[in-house]
This record gives C-alpha cells, structure tokens and sequence, in this order.
C-alpha cells in the first residue's frame, strides 16, 4: 500500500530585507496550498539573504520575534500544512548570527530547529570568496523529527558535501533528507544535481532541496534548480530557473524498497582510520 505524500519546494530570489522576503514567499506558498501540497519546503536564508565584501549578512532579528518566522508560522497554520522553513537568520552570541532553518507544523508550531553545521568558507576564485564563520555561529547538533508521513533529517546548503552527517541521519531513521540552499551559480552549475542526487542513493531516502534563485543583494547569485530526488536516484521534479513552485507527489513505501534492494545502512562497519601523515622535518 502506497505512502503518497505531495511536497512543494518554494524557489524564492535572495531578498534585502523582511518585508521583501515575506512579499516573495507567501505568495507561491498560497499556490503551492492551493494545488494540493501537504509540506512546503523553503530555501537557505528564505528571510532575507545579502552579502558584503563576501561576507553573508542577512537580516536578522531574535526568534522570538522575527517577522518572517512569524508570518510563515501563521501561514501555515491557516492552510493547515506542515513547513520546513529552510532557514532563517536568527540573532546569535556576541554579534553574530545563527542560520536557523525550522519545521513547523498544521497548527504553526515549531517542531524541530536545526542550526547549520558546516560554515561556507571557500576561495572559488581571486574574485569570489565567501567566509561565513565570519558572522555566523555554527550548529553542533544533528537533528531529525517525525511528522505524520515519515521521520525527517535537516541539513543547509554546504552541508551537502559532508556525506557522514547525512548518513546519521538516515541510521536514526530518516526516510526525507531536507537541503534548502542558497548554493552559488558557480558551483551549482557543476556540484548541485550530481551531490543531490548522491545523498539519495548513498541512504535510500528521498532529498528534498528548495534552493534560492538569482542575484544576492551585495554580489553574488543563486543557482536554483531546487530538487525533488527519490532513493533511487531520479529526479521527480527540477524548478530550474527563476522564482516559482516545484511539486511532486512521492511514495514514501520507495523507501523501504530501495534500502532493501541495496541494504548498505545494515552494511555499516566500525574501521580503524589511516594515521595522518608524517609532517617533514623542518
């Protein structure tokens, strides 16, 4: 007997500010209500994304009073859905921010919060260069949450290329792998599908990524082509480009067939790991 479950992965642009981010989301999330999604999935920094000297500063506000949090809580409780806020920034220790993505039940509550684990500080060339831990407070936590249809893992962006954190999450049981991202053109050109594609069939488990779009406030843009993947590899649905909504209708029972087809989580085995390399003599 089928598990369907119909997800809709909002592909929003970078926005400035609060009320630009809340003007760009609600509306697709009120299509994607209206054609029949029963989780909405939403992109890295849906709140407002900008950067400066290759610095992300989005805009930030405390948890418990941010604007787009809020609205996005209500929204879901009025269409009675259930909403894996990619991430919001949120006000962290001593001036920085933490990349804060939530899920969020039919009643708007929080049911989960996962803070982003691996900072973003690469050197993709002379003229493009990011340094997140500059202003941004990592996460130390792995985090999964049941919801009605099938038990969730959270991860954000760069996370995608540490495999180890995603196969955590599906040994706890996660049969969805969430990655809202704001992943950039350069590398999403060539990393975004392949890297997807990989976490869903290294765990037999659906990949759901919703990736931002566009150019960022400040420099810099977005490669979205948010992902709707299934354990075997396929893509169901690709948002391409520009700002909209990307929908499939899964079967969660894929799952089970797919992890028993190639049982590699039962295949998992402790090894001694090689011992670093001699540093030469000086």
């Amino acid at each position: 007997m089928a598990r369907p479950l119909t997800i809709a992965c909002l592909q929003t642009r970078p926005m400035p500010d609060f009320d630009a981010a809340i003007g760009e989301v609600l509306p697709l999330a009120r299509r994607a209500a209206d054609d029949g999604a029963e989780l909405l999935c939403l992109a890295e920094y849906c709140g407002g994304l900008m950067s400066a000297d290759g610095v992300f500063r989005p805009p930030a506000a405390p948890e418990d009073s941010h604007p787009v949090l809020a609205a996005l809580r209500g929204f879901a409780a009025e269409a009675k859905l259930w909403m894996q806020i990619g991430s919001v920034a949120v006000d962290g220790p001593g001036g920085t921010i933490i990349n804060r993505g939530f899920l969020v039940d039919a009643s708007g509550a929080i049911r989960a919060r996962y803070d982003k684990i691996h900072m973003f500080d690469i050197q993709l060339s002379e003229a493009e260069v990011y340094r997140e831990s500059t202003y941004v407070t990592p996460g130390d936590a792995a985090v999964v949450e049941d919801t009605p249809w099938a038990r969730i893992g959270h991860t954000i962006c760069y996370d995608l290329r540490f495999p180890g954190l995603y196969r955590d999450l599906a040994q706890a049981g996660a049969e969805i792998l969430t990655v809202p991202a704001a992943f950039t053109q350069t590398t999403g050109e060539v990393h975004w599908h392949v890297l997807n594609r990989a976490r869903a069939i290294e765990n037999g488990a659906f990949v759901v990524a919703a990736c931002a779009h566009g150019p960022c406030p400040g420099g810099g843009a977005c490669y979205g082509h948010s992902l709707i993947v299934d354990p075997w590899g396929k893509v169901l649905a690709d948002g391409g480009e520009g700002p909209g909504v990307v929908m499939a209708t899964i079967d969660l029972d894929e799952v089970a067939a797919a992890r028993a087809r190639i049982p590699s989580l039962s295949h998992d085995r402790d090894y001694a790991r090689p011992a670093e390399p001699a540093k030469a003599a000086e």
